[in-house]
Formats: structure tokens, sequence, C-alpha cells
């Protein structure tokens, strides 16, 4: 267990510098480029592109992972011949896609993105030919992902995916006077095939050799398809509600697809990062018990609590401190205080994310271990036609800002109706645990909002320049949420602690 726990924290670490480096690269466009028509064409050409990567990576995971590990321990060869077969076959099919997409980018991208600018159109369709360009490359990116997970390597996944948005940053800085908008796509091109090569290499390294082959295992290859469809469509589904998102952004105001894109990165990173280490461990334990019901509960709750404890006081403290952490991080060069303003008007909207989709994790692994795959999937089609109403709803009354309440309200309903299923199967009472849970981390973090609340709009502190804001408040909205938390939760504030000291003896 200790092993998992240092590899969880590896890759919490490396996905931390991730994220760092998405805000480098958002904090460079916003100084070459501000919030207009040329970043929302990159925005929107950039969203497909992420579109397509979610599903290689995530879909197309999910399927061939156990089923290449449960072949391995069986029949080592024909585990990687069937490997092999299924990485050509996905990037000769990417091939043809590229060749179609390429031509007839002009044609579908105006229908897809709907309302635009004629120079957001114009930007949106010369990236989106440049990415399908490379469309083989970073699917196989996405593959090798998956084979370097089946050998217990994870630590080249994240260095290819730091590659790839570093070298979009590096680019922007190097060659926007040559390329300008479009040196940001050249980037992150050249950072997939970065990716690729490492990958490929710690592959070889340990052992892995590509043959020239397309034949894969007649029962391995129906399996894999029967599941890959249900996955690919389950995995499609929230990257389809923020796609939809800025085809409706497209259409209010110049910058929104920007504004949106900004707040969206600040609140993704905590959930994330917390995502990723719950792939690492939780998942393991959930499987492991899903035959003992008793500790399968346990575990969900703790995964719950811990989900709760450290999300919830940072959505509550990004609502004092997100215009100052905005400005800090972005306001520069041609991004100006208005552009701000309007991201932190975007970013309010977007906060309950924070703690849905941190617990989502939670609640989504366990149906997943409890095979529930296809009563996901049906919940997940559903908030597609929610979100699209919803936003049609919202952006008539409210703008841009009402695509992120959407948002919101989606993730909300998908979370409660995942929740409801799970605690169907549970014993009676496990639900009155987590409403009483929700309870008791409420109330610290009520009282870590009361004096950031004075603080910020009593006091000159609010005006001041952002890093110092941030200097001050964060400080002191930790102490107080900890203050809090051991007085009001003292039994989940143990055991939090004693989970912190145990993941820094791992390490």
């Amino acid at each position: 267990m200790s092993s998992l726990k240092r590899t969880a924290i590896w890759i919490t670490l490396l996905a931390l510098l991730v994220k760092l480096s998405g805000f480098l690269r958002e904090s460079i466009i916003a100084k070459q480029f501000g919030a207009n028509e040329y970043t929302d064409g990159y925005l929107l050409a950039f969203s497909f592109i992420t579109l397509v990567l979610a599903v290689i990576s995530g879909g197309f995971n999910n399927v061939f992972l156990p089923l290449y590990i449960q072949k391995k321990k069986k029949d080592p060869e024909a585990a990687e011949k069937n490997a092999n077969g299924i990485m050509n076959a996905t990037v000769a099919i990417f091939l043809i896609v590229t060749v179609i997409g390429y031509f007839f980018a002009p044609s579908f991208v105006p229908i897809i993105f709907g309302n635009m600018t004629p120079m957001t159109e114009t930007v949106a369709v010369k990236i989106t030919k440049i990415f399908f360009l490379f469309m083989s490359a970073i699917a196989l990116n996405g593959i090798l992902d998956s084979y370097l997970q089946g050998r217990r390597i994870f630590v080249p996944s994240q260095i290819s995916k730091l590659l790839a948005t570093l070298m979009g940053a590096v680019f922007a800085l190097l060659f926007s006077d040559v390329w300008g908008i479009y040196s940001l796509a050249y980037g992150f091109v050249f950072g997939i095939i970065l990716g690729i090569v490492l990958m490929f290499f710690y592959l070889q390294k340990n052992g892995y050799r590509w043959s020239p082959t397309f034949a894969v295992d007649k029962e391995f290859r129906q399996t894999f398809l029967v599941l890959l469809i249900p996955s690919l469509l389950n995995s499609l589904v929230g990257q389809m509600n923020m796609f939809i998102d800025k085809m409706f952004a497209s259409g209010t105001i110049e910058g929104a697809v920007t504004y949106l894109n900004n707040a969206s990165l600040l609140v993704s990173i905590p959930h994330t990062i917390y995502g990723t280490t719950i792939a690492a461990i939780m998942f393991t334990l959930l499987s492991e018990q899903v035959d003992d019901q008793r500790k399968f509960q346990q575990t969900f709750f703790t995964g719950m609590e811990l989900s709760l404890m450290t999300l919830m006081p940072i959505a509550v403290g990004l609502l004092f401190v997100g215009d100052a952490a905005i400005s800090f991080v972005y306001e520069r060069g041609r991004f100006t205080a208005e552009d701000t303003h309007n991201t932190y008007i975007a970013l309010l909207f977007y906060l309950p994310l924070i703690i849905t989709q941190g617990l989502q994790y939670i609640v989504s692994k366990s149906m997943y271990a409890q095979g529930k795959t296809a009563i996901v999937l049906r919940i997940s089609v559903t908030t597609i036609a929610l979100n699209t109403l919803l936003n049609y709803l919202f952006v008539k009354s409210l703008g841009y800002p009402g695509l992120a309440l959407s948002s919101s309200l989606v993730s909300f309903y998908y979370l409660t109706a995942c929740t409801i299923s799970v605690y169907k199967g549970f014993e009676q009472g496990e639900a009155k645990k987590l409403f009483w849970l929700i309870v008791r981390v409420s109330l610290p973090t009520a009282i870590m909002a009361v004096p950031l609340y004075v603080i910020k709009y009593w006091t000159p502190v609010g005006h001041w320049y952002s890093l110092l804001q941030l200097a001050v408040l964060v400080p002191i909205g930790v102490v107080f949420y900890i203050v809090g938390t051991y007085f009001f939760y003292r039994d989940g504030f143990y055991r939090l602690l004693r989970m912190v000291k145990t993941k820094q003896r791992a390490v």
C-alpha cells in the first residue's frame, strides 16, 4: 500500500505541475494576445482536440487496460501481439480521419461552433486543420498512455502531458511575432511528438517491442469492441457538454470563450489533482473491497469525507480570493482589468464544480467497481440534453455567465443521480451519515468565510496588489478552517491529519 501511495503522491505532484504549466500558458496567451476574436478561435479549436484526447485517454483506457492486464497474466506474448494490432489499427484509422478532417474543416467547423465572428471562424478553421494534420500522433499519444499504465509506468505519461502544455507556452513566447496565435498549436503538436518519443523510450526500456501487425485475437477483439462503444460514449459526454458551452459562448460577446476558459482552468485545479490521486488509490481499494459490503461502504464514506473536507473550503475561499488569483495570473499585457472582472464573474458561477466534480470521482469509481457502467452511461447521456436546455435558457438572460451556471447545475444533477444509485445498494443509515458529514464540514467552512469577508470588503486589503491579497487572505483562511474543523469535526480532523502524516512518511 505504501508503494501505491508513493505513486499517487508523485502523480499528484506532476498533475499539479501540469496545471501550473497550464496557467503559465494561459498567462502568456493573456499577455501576448489578450481576450479577443483570435483567442476565442484558438480556444474553440483547442476544445475540439481536447474532446478527442479525452475520448481516447478515457474511453480507450477504461476498456483496453483491464483486458490487456488479464491477457498478459494468461499469455504475455498474445497480449503484446493484441496491443500492437490495436495500436496499429487505431493509428491507421486516424490517418484516414486526418485526410477527411483537414479538407472538410472549413465546412464543419462553422456548423459545429455556430455564430462566430469572421475572424474567430478563420482562426478556428486554420487551427483545427493544424490539429487534424497530426491527429494520428495525438491518438497514439493517448494509446501509449494506456500501455504504460498496463506496465505500471506512470511518470512518463504525466511528463508527456507537461511537454504538450509547456511547448505551447514556449512557442507562444518565441514565435508569436512570426506565427501569431497559431504558434500555440504548433507548440502543442511539437510537445505531443516529444511525449510520444519519451513514452516509446520507456516502453522499449521495459521490454516492449513494436511489430507491424494488425492481427488481434478474435475473443479479445470482440470483447474490446463490445465494451469500447459505451466507454467512448461515457468519456464523450463530459467533453461534449464543455463543447456545447463554447458553442453558445461564441455567440455572446467578444472574449466570452476566453473568460469561461480561464475561469474553468482555475476551478479545475483542485478537483483534477484530487481526482488523479483518487484514481491511483481509492479506485483500487473499492475494486478490492467490492465483495465486502461493510468495507466498501467505509472506503466510499472515507473518500467522500476527504473530498468534502479538502474541496469545500477551497471553493468558498475562491469566492473571496478568486479575483486576486485571476488578476495575478492573467492581468498583464493585453489582458485588462475589465477582462479580469469578466473572468471573475464566470468563476463565481463555476465554484460549485470544485465540490461536485471532486465528489463525482468517488461516486463514479464506486459504480465502475460495482460494474454499473451502463447506469453511469444512461445518467451521463441525459446531461447533454439538460445542459443544452439550460444553456439556451440562461444565455438569454445572463449572457456568458449563464453557461457557467448551467455547468454547475448539470454537475449537481449528475452527482445527485449517481449518488442515489450508489446508496440504493448500501445499508440503511449510510445516507444519513453523508447528510451529517455535509453539515459538519459546512460549519468550519462558514467560520473560515466570515473573517475572509470582513477583511476583504471592510478593510483596505481588498484594494491591495493581487499577490499581497493572496498572501494575507489565504493563510488566514487556512488557520480559521483548521481551528473550526478541530472544534466542530474533530474525528475528521484527526483522520485527515493521520493521512497527511502517512503520505509524508511515504515520501
